[in-house]
Protein backbone atom coordinates (compact mmCIF):
# COMPACT_ATOMS: atom_id res chain seq x y z
CA UNK A 1 0.00 0.00 0.00
CA UNK A 2 1.18 3.55 -0.68
CA UNK A 3 1.91 6.34 1.77
CA UNK A 4 0.21 9.34 0.57
CA UNK A 5 0.04 11.25 3.39
CA UNK A 6 2.67 13.76 2.60
CA UNK A 7 0.48 14.57 -0.96
CA UNK A 8 -2.51 14.66 1.30
CA UNK A 9 -0.97 16.84 3.90
CA UNK A 10 -0.44 19.02 1.29
CA UNK A 11 -3.72 19.23 -0.32
CA UNK A 12 -5.16 20.15 3.28
CA UNK A 13 -2.61 22.77 3.62
CA UNK A 14 -3.91 24.44 0.30
CA UNK A 15 -7.23 23.96 0.94
CA UNK A 16 -7.38 25.88 4.26
CA UNK A 17 -5.36 28.71 3.02
CA UNK A 18 -7.65 29.11 -0.24
CA UNK A 19 -10.69 28.80 2.51
CA UNK A 20 -12.01 25.71 0.68
CA UNK A 21 -12.10 23.94 4.10
CA UNK A 22 -11.86 25.51 7.60
CA UNK A 23 -12.79 28.54 9.14
CA UNK A 24 -12.44 32.14 7.45
CA UNK A 25 -10.23 32.39 10.85
CA UNK A 26 -7.62 30.11 9.27
CA UNK A 27 -7.60 31.32 6.06
CA UNK A 28 -6.67 34.75 6.49
CA UNK A 29 -4.35 33.65 8.92
CA UNK A 30 -2.66 31.40 5.46
CA UNK A 31 -3.53 33.66 2.98
CA UNK A 32 -0.40 33.50 0.40
CA UNK A 33 1.58 30.30 1.93
CA UNK A 34 3.84 29.25 -0.58
CA UNK A 35 5.21 25.73 0.48
CA UNK A 36 8.82 25.45 -0.56
CA UNK A 37 10.10 22.36 0.18
CA UNK A 38 7.97 19.38 1.83
CA UNK A 39 9.05 15.91 3.14
CA UNK A 40 7.82 13.28 5.56
CA UNK A 41 8.12 14.91 8.95
CA UNK A 42 8.79 18.43 7.55
CA UNK A 43 7.23 21.65 6.01
CA UNK A 44 9.11 24.72 4.33
CA UNK A 45 7.09 27.96 3.66
CA UNK A 46 7.70 31.05 2.86
CA UNK A 47 5.07 33.83 3.44
CA UNK A 48 4.24 37.41 3.10
CA UNK A 49 2.41 38.53 5.93
CA UNK A 50 -0.97 40.04 4.66
CA UNK A 51 -2.94 43.07 5.76
CA UNK A 52 -5.94 41.14 7.39
CA UNK A 53 -3.18 39.53 9.55
CA UNK A 54 -2.11 43.00 11.25
CA UNK A 55 -2.64 44.77 14.65
CA UNK A 56 -3.60 48.39 15.23
CA UNK A 57 0.01 49.11 14.70
CA UNK A 58 0.54 47.35 11.33
CA UNK A 59 2.59 44.33 13.05
CA UNK A 60 1.64 40.80 12.03
CA UNK A 61 -0.89 40.29 14.96
CA UNK A 62 0.28 37.23 17.41
CA UNK A 63 -2.70 35.36 17.00
CA UNK A 64 -2.55 35.28 12.89
CA UNK A 65 1.11 33.78 14.12
CA UNK A 66 -0.23 31.21 16.53
CA UNK A 67 -2.82 30.00 13.94
CA UNK A 68 -0.39 30.11 10.74
CA UNK A 69 1.72 27.50 13.41
CA UNK A 70 -0.79 25.56 14.56
CA UNK A 71 -2.05 24.87 11.25
CA UNK A 72 1.64 24.22 9.35
CA UNK A 73 2.76 22.10 12.54
CA UNK A 74 -0.48 20.04 12.05
CA UNK A 75 0.07 19.30 8.59
CA UNK A 76 4.23 18.25 9.59
CA UNK A 77 2.33 15.84 12.27
CA UNK A 78 -0.13 14.93 9.42
CA UNK A 79 2.56 13.74 6.98
CA UNK A 80 3.82 11.40 10.23
CA UNK A 81 0.72 10.22 11.37
CA UNK A 82 -1.77 9.83 8.46
CA UNK A 83 -4.65 10.91 11.16
CA UNK A 84 -5.85 14.17 12.17
CA UNK A 85 -4.11 15.79 15.16
CA UNK A 86 -5.66 17.40 18.28
CA UNK A 87 -3.30 19.74 19.99
CA UNK A 88 -2.92 19.20 23.93
CA UNK A 89 0.01 20.74 24.52
CA UNK A 90 1.06 24.32 22.54
CA UNK A 91 3.55 26.86 23.99
CA UNK A 92 4.75 29.82 21.44
CA UNK A 93 7.69 32.04 22.55
CA UNK A 94 7.92 35.91 20.50
CA UNK A 95 11.30 37.28 19.82
CA UNK A 96 9.81 39.81 17.58
CA UNK A 97 7.24 40.85 15.01
CA UNK A 98 7.24 41.62 11.37
CA UNK A 99 5.05 44.27 9.11
CA UNK A 100 2.68 44.18 6.82
CA UNK A 101 3.92 42.96 3.39
CA UNK A 102 7.35 41.30 5.56
CA UNK A 103 8.43 38.42 4.12
CA UNK A 104 9.11 35.35 6.46
CA UNK A 105 10.25 31.65 6.12
CA UNK A 106 7.98 29.02 8.40
CA UNK A 107 10.00 25.56 9.11
CA UNK A 108 7.45 22.96 10.91
CA UNK A 109 10.11 19.94 12.06
CA UNK A 110 8.68 16.90 13.67
CA UNK A 111 10.79 16.76 16.24
CA UNK A 112 9.36 12.97 18.84
CA UNK A 113 6.90 10.84 17.74
CA UNK A 114 5.77 8.35 20.43
CA UNK A 115 2.90 6.62 18.27
CA UNK A 116 -0.45 8.55 19.37
CA UNK A 117 1.43 11.34 20.61
CA UNK A 118 3.68 13.70 18.64
CA UNK A 119 5.88 16.45 19.10
CA UNK A 120 6.09 19.41 16.27
CA UNK A 121 8.21 22.43 16.37
CA UNK A 122 7.91 25.45 14.35
CA UNK A 123 10.28 28.29 13.70
CA UNK A 124 9.27 31.47 11.89
CA UNK A 125 11.89 34.20 10.75
CA UNK A 126 12.29 36.66 9.23
CA UNK A 127 12.97 35.72 5.36
CA UNK A 128 15.76 38.51 4.68
CA UNK A 129 18.13 38.05 8.07
CA UNK A 130 17.12 34.96 9.29
CA UNK A 131 16.06 36.63 12.51
CA UNK A 132 14.00 34.41 15.23
CA UNK A 133 10.73 36.19 15.31
CA UNK A 134 8.61 33.06 16.85
CA UNK A 135 9.35 29.61 18.15
CA UNK A 136 6.36 27.16 19.14
CA UNK A 137 6.58 23.81 20.51
CA UNK A 138 3.76 21.96 20.05
CA UNK A 139 2.39 17.88 21.18
CA UNK A 140 -0.07 16.04 19.04
CA UNK A 141 -2.61 13.58 19.99
CA UNK A 142 -3.68 11.19 16.51
CA UNK A 143 -7.53 10.26 16.78
CA UNK A 144 -9.03 7.86 13.97
CA UNK A 145 -10.80 10.73 11.78
CA UNK A 146 -9.73 11.75 8.54
CA UNK A 147 -9.30 14.94 6.79
CA UNK A 148 -12.10 14.25 4.85
CA UNK A 149 -14.33 13.87 8.16
CA UNK A 150 -13.01 16.71 10.51
CA UNK A 151 -13.92 18.60 6.83
CA UNK A 152 -17.31 17.79 6.75
CA UNK A 153 -17.78 19.46 10.78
Amino acid sequence: MVDNSLQKSLTWLQDISQGTIGHGLETRALEGLCITQARKGFIRSNFIVPSLASDSEGNWHAGAIATLMDVVGAVAVYTVANRVITSVDFSISYYSTAKIKEHVEIDAKVMADKGRLIQVMVEVRRKGNGELIALGKQWMASNKLTVSQVSKL
